[in-house]
């Protein structure tokens, strides 16, 4: 028994030597390290890194103070609930400012939409040449230049027609009974001479040289190449319009007699620009010279943005005034609507047909159509727009986020808002947040 203990009493003193040696070499190597850390400690100057020194000092060279030299392995560790503070300040922005929380519910509200007076194309009608040959008179000067059903145009020669004469004549001498002084006849009618005309050539035996081109209606006259070119009388004449009084100028030929009927007020244009045809050109069998068009109809065109293109209809009774005159109102009917593509946008026209002297030809006019629409409504002082984007910043952790979210219109300083943002923070005051456009960097998860 007295053994045992002995044995045991050993054993005790043998693990505590053992432990006592492992601490006093742990400490040792601590101290060892700690010495060796210090001892590899160097110095530098911040302007000349080429000087390096064990202990502090002055540069030999600029006299700055040396600093401790960077050691791997001894940065400070930062706490994950502050890495939003070394992220760069145009991902995320720490500020103090108040939010707002998304609006949902449909609203009902009246929106104005623009438009001007142009010309019913319906009742348009060109003027062509039935003959090739040459302008030798052109009593047209400029473009809009008011003229009356009956009025001379210009004159216009052709072999053609000259031959057409000459050959009237020798059947009409020689035997105007035969069948042939018939179709000769019908020849020069569709080339366009009247019966007043075939008249006169055959009673003087005279062959006209000179074929006199009238007005086959009253209106104002618009070269036919500059109505294609661009300048057309208003901003969007559609490119299918109809003629439904006569078919060429030629048709409208008569012995030179003015119709009295009035054209009406004139219209306002930009540009009453000459015509570029001019005397002694030539012109083909079948060119279209000129167009004319009145306002005894007109017609007021409202641009509508694609998304209020589902609010209106055929037929639906629009209220509009005059931009110059809010206080005298009109309305009418919408009688057309056409999706249009011009200049990179897509938008839609709607045409209401007027027959009110009242209204000129490049006049601007405003509408007001109620628009009902449902979604997620906040401020528009909290959307900011950078180009083809919306961007609202969002609340998350304390700092702002920048969003890009779909917008759908903006409507009595409420912007509405596609995607769903229930519960977000949003900035009150998107523009506070940034200096510039360029300010805000979008990561791919930030889309959403």
């Amino acid at each position: 028994m007295k053994k045992r203990s002995i044995v045991r009493l050993c054993i005790f003193f043998l693990f505590a030597v053992t432990a006592l040696a492992a601490c006093k070499s742990k400490d040792n190597n601590q101290i060892a390290s700690e010495h060796n850390h210090k001892a590899k400690q160097e110095y530098t100057c911040p302007m000349h890194p080429q000087i390096v020194q064990d202990k502090p000092g002055k540069c030999p060279i600029c006299g700055m103070t040396l600093v401790p030299k960077h050691i791997p392995g001894t940065e400070t560790k930062i706490d994950s609930g502050l890495a939003h503070l070394i992220k760069p300040v145009n991902e995320l922005v720490v500020a103090n400012i108040s939010t707002i929380k998304p609006e949902s519910g449909t609203r009902i509200f009246s929106m104005q939409v623009q438009g001007s007076i142009t010309y019913d194309t319906r009742s348009q009608t060109s003027i062509s040449s039935r003959v090739t040959g040459r302008v030798e008179r052109l009593l047209i000067k400029y473009n809009y230049q008011p003229v009356q059903k009956g009025q001379l145009i210009m004159e216009i020669y052709s072999p053609d027609l000259a031959a057409a004469q000459r050959e009237l004549l020798f059947i009409y001498q020689t035997d105007r009974n035969d069948n042939m002084f018939q179709k000769a006849k019908q020849r020069l009618l569709l080339l366009g001479m009247q019966e007043a005309q075939i008249r006169g050539i055959l009673k003087t035996g005279k062959i006209l040289y000179r074929i006199p081109v009238y007005s086959n209606t009253s209106g104002y006259i618009l070269e036919k190449s500059t109505a294609t070119g661009g300048t057309a009388p208003t901003p969007a004449i559609p490119s299918s319009s109809a003629a439904t009084t006569g078919g060429d100028g030629m048709s409208g030929m008569s012995s030179g007699s003015s119709s009295s009927r009035s054209v009406g007020s004139s219209p306002v244009s930009n540009e009453n620009t000459p015509v570029l045809l001019r005397e002694g050109q030539y012109v083909n069998a079948g060119q279209t010279l000129f167009t004319i068009y009145n306002n005894i109809s007109l017609v007021a065109e409202f641009s509508f943005d694609p998304y209020l293109a589902s609010q209106i209809k055929k037929g639906q009774k629009l209220v509009f005034y005059k931009t110059s005159d809010p206080e005298t109102v009109y309305s009418g009917s919408i009688g057309l609507i056409q999706p249009t593509f011009r200049a990179g946008s897509n938008f839609t026209l709607a045409r209401v047909y007027l027959k009110d002297p009242r209204f000129q030809v490049s006049q601007l006019v405003t509408a007001n159509i109620p628009v009902v629409n449902k979604g997620w409504w906040v401020p528009q002082s909290a959307v900011l727009v950078l180009g083809s984007r919306s961007i609202v910043f969002k609340k998350e952790n304390g700092v702002f986020t920048p969003k890009t979210v779909q917008t759908k219109m903006n409507a009595e300083g409420m912007v509405l808002i596609n995607d769903d943002v229930s519960g977000w923070d949003i900035a009150r005051n998107a523009a506070y947040l940034v200096d510039s456009e360029s300010f805000i960097k979008l990561n791919s998860n930030n889309l959403k």
